[in-house]
């Protein structure tokens, strides 16, 4: 992993390399090329209010949760994985302490450059390729991780590296914070709407239903504490992991 010194960088989308042993996965390109790997997705997705709307207004509310989570001053080592759209990560940038360090990872090169455009040059921030499954870093060497919405867009096995992988980097005493989809309340008016929505869409989805997260985690990791919040008729829920 680059220093805390690192400064906001991030390969071009077309021609971009990626580090050894980094590639696409095939799950992303085949189900989600629609909102992440075409060009034309970025274009469409990175406006604020649609992706409000497609939280059905609550976008605000679990950045502010997620956020709340890191501290109102972020301080050490934080990692969040995967880039989001929205200005979650640039909300989070402004909570930096001079000394704090954000490292960014994704395995998509144009996610990277979306972000970088969006981000002001700050050498606390590093914005790195990698692949959540097999993160390229030293065991303990986070304070805190970030995943929010991402692991609903994966498959089981891939879900499931990325939760130890989280887990193996952050230091001890150290949390990761994830914000995500969870199943809602039987009487949840947006149930069936959801449903048809994830069977169509987000075909991983509806494991956020079957399970709580924690269904997901390595049986061989302790943790300290597992805190759950849900919000809005239990749709959307923040788990805070504490090693």
């Amino acid at each position: 992993m680059p220093p805390p010194s690192a400064t906001v960088a991030a390969p071009h989308p077309e021609t971009g390399s990626a580090p050894l042993g980094v590639s696409i996965p095939h799950y992303l390109e085949q189900v989600y090329s629609w909102a992440y790997v075409h060009p034309n997705a970025v274009r469409v997705f990175e406006r604020e209010w649609l992706v409000n709307l497609i939280l059905f207004g609550n976008y605000g509310r679990l950045r502010d949760a997620a956020l709340a989570e890191l501290g109102s001053v972020v301080r050490g080592a934080t990692l969040q994985v995967a880039c989001v759209y929205g200005n979650l990560t640039m909300r989070l940038r402004e909570r930096l302490a001079p000394d704090a360090q954000l490292d960014i990872v994704d395995v998509l090169p144009i996610q990277l450059a979306n972000l970088a455009a969006k981000m002001p040059a700050d050498e606390r921030v590093a914005l790195l390729r990698g692949d959540s499954s097999s993160l390229a870093c030293e065991d303990a060497s986070y304070d805190q991780v970030l995943l929010f919405f991402l692991l609903h867009e994966q498959p089981e096995a891939v879900r499931r590296k990325t939760l130890a992988e989280a887990l193996r980097v952050v230091k001890p005493g150290g949390r990761v914070v994830i914000v995500d989809y969870h199943r809602p309340a039987p009487w949840h008016p947006l149930r069936m709407l959801m449903r048809l929505v994830f069977r169509k869409l987000e075909p991983f989805a509806m494991d956020l239903w079957d399970h709580e997260l924690e269904h997901f985690l390595p049986a061989d990791v302790p943790l300290a504490s597992a805190e759950l919040q849900t919000w809005f008729g239990g749709l959307y829920q923040k788990l805070v992991l504490t090693r």
